[in-house]
């Protein structure tokens, strides 16, 4: 019991220390499904854009001016029956559309978080982690050459919906197949050096020999 109890505990932190690597805001909760409704949404409306352009293969332009028109005449009927008072609720004002500074410094500070992510991932302190990510652009390089840019993203998209919440139900299987994993890469990297890198004769012995 007490042991069940350790595993649960270690496997929360290792839950919220994902989460907490996501960002543990928004877009995390988002990844992560705290709130369906908005993760559904998100997930929907991504279908509907890739089924348009992909599946039905709409083009792009076409959509664009046709969303535009639309806003147009809905603003415009909406000013118009605002001002007659035909309806209460008033149109919204040019201040209601604009975008918050706070939207685009959330941007600004995920793009500034991926880059140090990047950067962390890139110096090797975690060697699971580094293998990890190697493997995955590898593999997303390749199937890169088989699919357009819009479905690719899509796929991305997808992926970056599921995966944190598939990695949370299925933690335990995951961790263990990861580390078993890094522990014979590491073991192949251990015997490729010892049997390739240091038999490889070292150029500052020569050097003494000769002097």
């Amino acid at each position: 019991m007490a042991e069940r109890n350790e595993h649960g505990a270690s496997s929360s932190r290792t839950r919220r220390s994902l989460y907490h690597n996501l960002g543990g805001g928004r877009l995390a909760d988002i990844m992560f499904w705290k709130n369906k409704k908005e993760s559904g949404t998100i997930l929907a409306v991504f279908t509907l854009i890739w089924f348009l352009f992909e599946v039905v293969e709409y083009p792009f332009i076409t959509f664009l001016c046709q969303i535009l028109l639309i806003s147009i005449f809905v603003f415009l009927i909406w000013s118009y029956i605002g001002s007659s008072q035909l309806i209460q609720r008033r149109p919204p004002s040019i201040d209601d559309l604009k975008i918050s500074e706070s939207t685009w410094r959330f941007l600004f500070d995920k793009i500034n978080w991926f880059i140090i992510k990047l950067y962390d991932v890139s110096s090797g302190t975690d060697f699971r982690l580094l293998v990890l990510a190697i493997v995955s652009l590898w593999i997303l390089s390749v199937v890169g050459n088989y699919f357009s840019s819009l479905t690719l993203l899509y796929i991305v998209f997808v992926g970056l919906e599921t995966i944190p919440m598939l990695y949370e139900l299925y933690e335990e299987e995951l961790n263990y197949a990861a580390s078993k994993s890094g522990m014979n890469m590491k073991k192949l990297f251990d015997n490729f050096n010892s049997k390739v890198i240091n038999k490889i004769p070292k150029a500052h012995g020569k050097t003494k020999r000769r002097m």
